[in-house]
């Protein structure tokens, strides 16, 4: 089973709290965007911590440098994960990493930009990193990229850690995300910019939890209906068929009725001969 991310991305501190409100129940992970952290700073975090105690909250603070110093006020406040940049210091990396774990909370390196990925996860990895985050930024994605080769590469490393992928994610490839080894599946403009947002955060969970799309049950509709019309035909045919039979029985029961009253006719002719000799 993989964990759903919701990425809340407005400006707007109020609007971020009114979606926050209608996706929380459908999703594991309330994220505070970059942009979003940025410009509402702690506050946001604070009031989303209070308002959602059963979701986790990942604070994506992109850290690139003073780890430790930076990452702290945010695990105080209730941040479950925080992001560092995989493109920092080795140094900077285990300061977020270090103070994760003096708050028994997680940090999450993000290979967004890391030339070499696989080295850098392998880097990390040793350093105690808890998330990966294979991320395919928004400017990337609108230059035709994706994150699935990477996904496929830290999938491929065997390293034990949690795998977050990020980067035009959806309900219709949700699937093939998890198949292919994230254990931690964001998605943002599927959900915030659905007509139904709380629905569109369920049908993602629900694939990620081990469900089916509400799309792919439909592609196997046609084949129900056809499952159920042929029961239907058996049991009327076979129905009719028993019907016909004891039909046709019944004509041999009536023949066979005078061939059993046959020697009960029989039976005064011998009497009648029987008395003269008597006399």
């Amino acid at each position: 089973m993989a964990q759903t991310q919701m990425a809340l991305d407005s400006l707007d501190f109020d609007a971020t709290v009114a979606l926050a409100t209608k996706v929380a129940p459908h999703v594991d992970i309330l994220e505070i965007g970059t942009p979003c952290i940025k410009h509402n700073g702690i506050k946001l975090l604070e009031t989303l911590r209070a308002k959602f105690p059963k979701n986790k909250i990942l604070v994506d603070l992109k850290t690139m440098d003073a780890g430790f110093y930076e990452a702290e006020p945010f695990y105080k406040a209730g941040a479950d994960i925080c992001t560092v940049l995989g493109t920092a210091d080795l140094g900077t990396i285990k300061g977020v990493i270090d103070v994760a774990n003096k708050y028994g909370k997680k940090a999450q390196v993000d290979l967004i930009n890391v030339a070499d990925k696989k080295a850098r996860t392998q880097e990390v990895a040793k350093l105690g990193a808890h998330i990966i985050g294979v991320h395919t930024g928004l400017d990337q994605q609108a230059a035709g990229q994706t994150p699935f080769n990477d996904l496929s590469m830290v999938s491929g490393l065997g390293l034990g850690l949690e795998i977050s992928v990020a980067g035009g994610v959806k309900a219709a490839t949700t699937q093939q995300v998890k198949d292919a080894g994230a254990t931690i599946i964001v998605a943002g403009a599927a959900i915030y910019g659905a007509a139904d947002p709380a629905a569109a955060a369920a049908e993602i969970t629900s694939i990620a939890h081990g469900g089916a799309s509400a799309g792919g049950a439909k592609k196997f509709l046609p084949w129900i209906i056809g499952a159920i019309v042929l029961v239907v035909l058996f049991v009327v045919l076979g129905g009719k068929k028993a019907e016909e039979a004891t039909t046709d029985a019944a004509p041999a029961a009536e023949v066979t009725a005078p061939a059993d009253a046959a020697p009960a006719d029989a039976a005064p002719a011998a009497t009648e001969e029987a008395a003269p000799a008597a006399q």
